[in-house]
């Protein structure tokens, strides 16, 4: 550990049940995040601010000037250039100490799962409900950790399912696959701008607890975040015994 590792982490190494172990788990960790949009946003800036070593960001959109209101990650000059692209400019210059890999295209189920065979844990940070599942699957199959996170109009929702443990439930524990659900849409329902934080700030909390192994964390929970009422509700998630792909 040089004298910028101890400076630029310093408030981590001081920190009770973090400290330099917990730090340099962090610098070892290898991370996927997919989408670079209102939640990929603030779990990416956290997580290379907090020094997760190598982050792998998965993302097919371009920087629209519609995404600005939300997506705090991209700038107005990018504009036009591939998200994970424009992400990566902006968690350098926050973070150089981080390595990052983009893949700038949809991924088939197979380029995602041997993505995902070479990192540690995954957020969804995706607004698709059939990507949503195919991940949770690849990570049920894997034994990967997962955090998801979703938000629409002036709600949204996170959990965490841990695979190393046999008593973890999953997504499909939550929601069934065969529901077919209608994807969410911000372009036609809206979203509040700071709900996104809040949630994505939240995928980055239950990220870095698992990573490092400290702490409680939502597994076996959902919480439900209303902006308008700066409500939190918390459900139980039980395992499914009849779940198709966890069981």
């Amino acid at each position: 550990m040089n004298d910028e590792f101890m400076l630029r982490y310093a408030r981590h190494l001081m920190l009770d049940g973090f400290g330099f172990e917990g730090q340099e788990r962090l610098t070892n960790s290898k991370v996927l995040i997919l989408g670079l949009g209102g939640l990929g946003s603030p779990v990416a800036m956290y997580l290379a601010a907090a020094g997760v070593g190598h982050l792998t960001l998965v993302d097919d959109d371009n920087v629209e000037l519609s995404n600005l209101q939300r997506q705090i990650i991209h700038k107005t000059d990018n504009i036009g250039l591939k998200k994970v692209d424009s992400a990566r400019q902006t968690l350098l210059a926050l973070n150089p100490l981080v390595q990052i890999k983009t893949f700038p295209d949809r991924p088939s189920v197979d380029e995602i799962t041997a993505l995902i065979e070479g990192v540690d844990l995954v957020l969804d940070c995706s607004d698709n409900y059939n990507t949503r599942q195919v991940l949770n699957k690849i990570c049920v199959d894997l034994k990967k950790p997962l955090v998801a996170g979703a938000a629409i109009k002036w709600e949204g929702m996170v959990t965490s399912f841990d695979f190393r443990e046999p008593t973890s439930p999953c997504y499909a524990c939550l929601f069934d696959p065969e529901d077919n659900l209608a994807p969410d849409n911000c372009a036609t329902l809206g979203v509040f701008s700071p709900l996104l934080g809040v949630i994505g700030s939240m995928q980055a909390v239950e990220a870095i607890k698992l990573l490092i192994g400290e702490g409680d964390t939502l597994v076996g929970k959902l919480a439900i975040f209303n902006a308008k009422t700066s409500n939190w509700r918390y459900l139980d998630i039980k395992k499914n015994t009849y779940c198709t792909v966890c069981q």
